[in-house]
């Protein structure tokens, strides 16, 4: 098999943050100039229109109804302080609707005929968000400030008639509160009160504007789709994440507890379009995506049409045409590149409309995972993908990198990473566990690591090594742990709580130091990840007790530490004291900053020259 190099494989284009606009022009981010930028088509598979052309990443993009135009958002330097900006289709003139780079915008979208839009901003207080209406050919100073927050708030779309908006409020990654606001009054009216944590997720409004579809956990361990009658304050249920996804070990009764219990699989996202009564919404099961569309022909009851033919593994961004006849939405497998397909609502017949590209590199030499559930300390299984090259193991095994997510709350998916595909073409396995306070199983599973139970989860990763030792075609001394965000620190725990099992460790913007971390992360955040990690005023001694930097002198691996200079959300001290404190230990130690990037590695050159190193490192070292 031909041998490409990590360059080649960083340039596999990704397509997706699909919008159908009013014309049929299909609008959607690409990154074929590096950083993904705003494209449209009128065809499938047509040749794609450029319309931004920006060194930074464009975030999303979102089509007036009534106008050729469209909003998009876009950071600086990976600040994550996003503004928002409307592109004309037919002039390319880009006006800055909000000019304030201070601030975060959260876009809230547009109402019904394109004169106005909706965004949650912190300008007034770093640390809260505040409602916005603006009218699109408005400055951002004419702004008009409807509802002052004091929370993580976000807005989900104007109502059928306009005059109001959701609101939707995060205190944790699985405590969520959902109100409607009164655009001409002011008035919040707060729908989901309740005691301890609960989610309530991908609000929509309903057809008639008298009730929200969303999905929520309010009564089950996992995410069912509910439908919410405003005026009476009743829930009912929809559709349930009942059912599991077939597998060779079906015929075995006597394995330990796998998460994705009674209460079935998340119900993880909702598209409604009021119009035409038409809904799609995706279950999550074991990571892989399963998508219903169907028509509401009762308040409660969903007939279903034809499935969409997309590819294995993971879909969503569902953008519905102004018909409601056909819908965007966005797939990627394993061994699939992410690209748009547009489905037709009823029929189920499914077009690919762009051709994101390989980079010459051919689609059938990708790889996909094989889903393995692997025993743990406690009697619990393990979820993990667990991919091989499909070339003979070397006389004394395949190294493996064990690629840990971040999060914590976030879930490894069967979804295209050229990174996992090049070190597959080169003779590593990979192996990618869901350890316990993965989201995708429930919030029980989700809740096993938190506060005090932090450490458990990097013994979850102990044991999946121990798991890898019994595979002949693994080489056991030549196993890297590698992981980003919060899997950097599941590293950092792993090579010092667990020195003996590890060649090397690849940390990338990742906490070292879980006070400094709290005390350093942007204003906005520290709230939702106390809520996460414990707080500083009650946790600070077991805060530091569980950071690697107070273990340091455990540590015996190489370690290779990159990080962007302005990370808002993992600040670049935890990258400088973590190289200090081994270099001091005697560890071999590399380091890589970059200045134009923040929470990871948005732009191509710096992409390939972080992933060039991270190459070399485990070439000198596993």
């Amino acid at each position: 098999m031909h041998r490409y190099d990590i360059e080649r494989y960083l340039n596999v284009r990704s397509a997706g943050g699909a919008d159908l606009g009013p014309s049929g022009r299909l609008s959607f981010l690409l990154d074929t100039t590096g950083t993904g930028q705003v494209w449209s088509l009128d065809e499938p598979l047509g040749w794609p229109e450029q319309h931004t052309f920006f060194e930074e990443s464009v975030s999303f993009v979102d089509s007036s109804p009534e106008r050729a135009e469209a909003v998009f958002g876009m950071d600086e330097g990976g600040n994550e302080r996003a503004q928002l900006y409307r592109l004309n289709y037919e002039s390319g003139e880009i006006v800055d609707l909000t000019n304030r780079p201070e601030a975060k915008h959260r876009w809230g979208g547009w109402d019904g005929e394109g004169d106005r839009f909706a965004f949650a901003s912190n300008r007034r207080d770093q640390s809260v968000f505040d409602v916005y209406v603006q009218e699109r050919d408005a400055t951002s100073d004419e702004a008009e400030l409807v509802y002052e927050g004091d929370g993580w708030l976000s807005v989900a779309g104007w109502s059928p008639s306009d005059d109001r908006l959701i609101v939707h409020e995060a205190y944790s990654s699985f405590d969520h509160d959902v109100y409607t606001l009164d655009v001409a009054s002011g008035t919040v009216t707060h729908h989901t009160p309740h005691e301890g944590d609960v989610r309530y997720a991908s609000p929509e409004w309903g057809p008639d504007g008298e009730s929200l579809y969303l999905v929520t956990d309010r009564d089950s361990d996992t995410l069912r789709l509910e439908r919410l009658h405003l005026e009476t304050g009743d829930f009912s249920l929809v559709a349930s994440g009942a059912g599991r996804r077939a597998t060779d070990d079906d015929d075995e009764d006597d394995s330990p507890v796998k998460p994705g219990g009674d209460d079935g699989w998340n119900v993880d996202g909702v598209a409604v379009h009021e119009e035409s009564r038409r809904v799609v919404y995706s279950r999550n099961v074991d990571g892989y995506t399963e998508i219903t569309v169907g028509e509401l022909v009762e308040p409660d009851r969903i007939d279903p049409f034809p499935a969409p033919d997309l590819p294995e593994g993971v879909a969503g961004g569902v953008s519905f045409g102004p018909e409601g006849d056909r819908f965007a939405i966005t797939a990627a497998g394993s061994a699939h590149n992410p690209n748009v397909y547009v489905v037709d609502a009823k029929t189920g017949e499914t077009e690919r409309w762009t051709a994101a590209s390989t980079a010459g590199i051919p689609p059938n030499t990708f790889v996909d995972p094989e889903l393995v559930h692997y025993p743990t300390f406690d009697g619990r299984e393990i979820p993990a993908f667990f991919s091989v090259p499909e070339t003979d193991p070397p006389e004394g095994g395949y190294p493996v990198v064990v690629d840990i997510h971040g999060g914590p709350e976030s879930q490894r998916r069967p979804s295209f990473a050229s990174v996992k595909q090049y070190l597959l073409n080169n003779g590593y396995a990979v192996f990618e566990p869901n350890v316990r306070g993965s989201s995708g199983y429930g919030k029980a599973y989700s809740a096993l690591d938190d506060v005090e139970n932090r450490m458990d989860s990097v013994a979850d990763v102990r044991t999946g090594v121990e798991w890898l030792h019994d595979h002949p075609e693994v080489d056991p001394d030549r196993v890297v742990a590698m992981g980003g965000s919060y899997g950097g620190f599941m590293v950092l725990a792993a090579l010092t709580e667990f020195p003996e099992l590890w060649a090397a460790g690849v940390d990338i913007v990742g906490i070292a130091n879980f006070v400094s971390f709290l005390e350093n992360t942007g204003d906005w955040r520290r709230e939702l990840r106390e809520a996460e990690y414990g707080s500083l005023e009650e946790d600070r001694e077991f805060l530091q007790s569980i950071s690697p930097i107070n273990n340091i002198e455990a540590i015996e691996s190489p370690l290779f530490v990159l990080h962007g200079a302005n990370d808002p959300r993992v600040p670049v001290g935890e990258a400088e004291q973590i190289v200090e404190e081994a270099r001091e230990q005697g560890v071999a130690v590399r380091k890589l900053i970059f200045d134009d990037e923040g929470h990871g590695f948005a732009k191509l050159e710096n992409r390939i020259e972080a992933y060039r190193a991270i190459v070399d490192f485990l070439a000198e070292y596993v």
